[in-house]
C-alpha cells in the first residue's frame, strides 16, 4: 500500500543515508531557521501565544527561544518557537508555498531538549530527526491533491 511503503522508506532511514551535501543544506536550513525564529520572538502574535502558554506546566521542559528563563512543555515550546518562526515568513519555502524548516525544527529541538540526560540525542541524529521531518512533509505534499502542480523534484 502506499501508507505501507511510505511508512518503510521513513523507518528505514539513518544516519548513513545523509550525505555531506544533505548535511551542509540541512545546517543552513537549520541556521536560517533559528534565525527567523529569533528575529519572530519580539512579533506580536508571539508575544500572544507566549502569554497564552504560560498555563502550561510539565516535569519535562523545552526552550522558548530568546527567553533563556522561560521553558514550557515540548508542545507548547514547539508550538511557540513555530509561532516565532513563521511570524516572520522569511523561513524557507518550496513549491507549492510551504515552509518546511518552520514546521520541522521546533518540534525536534522541542524533543530534543525533553530526553533525560543520560539519553540525550547526538548532532547527527538532530540532523536526521529534521531531513526525517522534511522527508514525511514533502511525502506528504506530494500526495496531496491539492498539490497537482508540484515539481518532480524538491
Amino acid at each position: 500500500t502506499i501508507t505501507g511503503n511510505f511508512a518503510s522508506v521513513i523507518h528505514g532511514l539513518n544516519a548513513n543515508h545523509l550525505t555531506d551535501q544533505v548535511i551542509e543544506r540541512s545546517k543552513r536550513m537549520i541556521l536560517d531557521t533559528l534565525g527567523v525564529g529569533l528575529l519572530g520572538t519580539s512579533t506580536e502574535v508571539c508575544h500572544k501565544v507566549t502569554r497564552y502558554s504560560k498555563i502550561y506546566s510539565s516535569d519535562l521542559s523545552s526552550t522558548i527561544w530568546g527567553h533563556l528563563d522561560f521553558r514550557l512543555p515540548p508542545l507548547y515550546a514547539a508550538f511557540v518557537n513555530g509561532v516565532a518562526v513563521h511570524s516572520m515568513d522569511f523561513d524557507d519555502t518550496w513549491h507549492p508555498a510551504t515552509h518546511p524548516s518552520g514546521a520541522v525544527l521546533p518540534a525536534v529541538i522541542a524533543l530534543s531538549e525533553a530526553f533525560p540526560q543520560k539519553k540525550k540525542i547526538s548532532g547527527l541524529d538532530l540532523l536526521l530527526a529534521f531531513n526525517v521531518g522534511i522527508e514525511v512533509q514533502g511525502r506528504l505534499l506530494r500526495f496531496s491533491s491539492e498539490a497537482r502542480n508540484i515539481p518532480k523534484r524538491y
